[in-house]
């Protein structure tokens, strides 16, 4: 069996949220930043994303991170997050999964038990530190870029939940946040299916009627997911983020950014508070405000997202010329509504 070409992967997930990371054999992706080579990847050419992100090299519940050589002198590597339905400049999930990666492989070497790992995303640079014991990467502390609100509770129409309101945020990308009480049901394991169904649905109407676009960074012009939330009586904020058909299995750490950002415009958090976000598997992600900026005149937190990465194997994908399904498959049975545009 000739191996021409491979990409080898290392499979971690974060609080359960599969995000493994391509540590070789991808090819470079042109552009000078990372935002012109998410770009390239979203508007010119996307074969590599839908090679690992498709069925049969790939599925639904996962995505997977393209480690880039760092595009500046002081930073340790570039990653961009693929998905199922594009490349997307920031995940809180995936970020923690790449600073493990890279810990564990000795990719960058642990200098101690706070070893600061800086990454280029193309959200912005993102500053991690990982907590080392014994040579593991025990936890990871990211501090995100600023997150702000663009709409509070902003009237969407829909078939049928009549009039409900969302949030738009942002926290490394779009978020469309919706209390999921608007409609009827609890941010629960067993709701999943009917919580990623009616999340997809949100998501195109939403989509229609609400545009964005980041002020200061071309190509972040969309609303990436629907994140349902509920504030339980302990205090603990209840998150369910919807992509691809499905719900993030962990408290989704762009999302508990964006959400940390409509609190902090409401005024009921300040620099130096803290909340937790639960995930429907129970995965606990902490959230600290821990300072304040603005972007292009907008009033932002600077959040930072503690949570824990695992990194439970490696595998390595041939590229064979001959394989009909190259650029992968999707179909409903598995990737629900958005198998069309997967």
């Amino acid at each position: 069996m000739q191996w021409e070409r491979t990409l080898d992967l290392l499979l971690v997930h974060c609080e359960g949220e599969i995000g493994k990371v391509i540590v070789g054999g991808a090819p470079d992706i042109p552009g000078t930043t990372l935002l012109d080579k998410m770009n390239h990847i979203n508007q010119v050419d996307d074969s590599l994303r839908r090679i690992v992100t498709r069925e049969p090299r790939g599925f639904a519940q996962m995505s997977v991170n393209l480690l880039t050589p760092p595009a500046s002198a002081d930073t340790h590597a570039g990653f961009i997050v693929l998905q199922a339905d594009r490349a997307h400049p920031m995940s809180g999930s995936n970020c923690i999964c790449v600073v493990t990666a890279l810990i564990e492989s000795g990719r960058v070497e642990a200098t101690g038990e706070k070893t600061v790992v800086r990454l280029d995303t193309p959200a912005g640079r993102i500053e991690a530190i990982a907590h080392v014991e014994g040579g593991s990467c025990r936890s990871v502390s990211l501090d995100n870029v600023p997150a702000f609100a663009e709409s509070l509770d902003l009237p969407v129409e829909t078939p049928e939940w009549g009039r409900i309101k969302a949030d738009i945020a942002f926290g490394g990308v779009y978020y469309a946040i919706v209390d999921v009480e608007q409609i009827g049901l609890a941010i629960d394991a067993g709701n999943s299916r009917a919580l990623a169904e009616i999340g997809m649905r949100l998501h195109a109407l939403i989509s229609q009627q609400v545009k964005v676009q980041h002020p200061l960074r071309p190509g972040i012009d969309k609303i990436a997911y629907v994140m349902f939330r509920s504030t339980q009586p302990d205090g603990v904020i209840s998150t369910c983020t919807t992509l691809a058909s499905r719900v993030d299995r962990s408290p989704c750490g762009t999302g508990s950014s964006a959400n940390l950002a409509t609190l902090f415009a409401r005024g009921l958090v300040g620099i130096g508070d803290t909340r937790w976000s639960r995930s429907v598997t129970g995965g606990m992600f902490k959230v600290e405000a821990i300072g304040q900026t603005t972007v292009a005149g907008r009033p932002a937190v600077i959040p930072r997202i503690t949570g824990r990465g695992w990194v439970y194997g490696k595998e390595t994908l041939r590229m064979d010329a001959s394989d009909p399904f190259q650029t992968g498959f999707t179909l409903s049975d598995a990737w629900g509504l958005q198998a069309d545009e997967a």
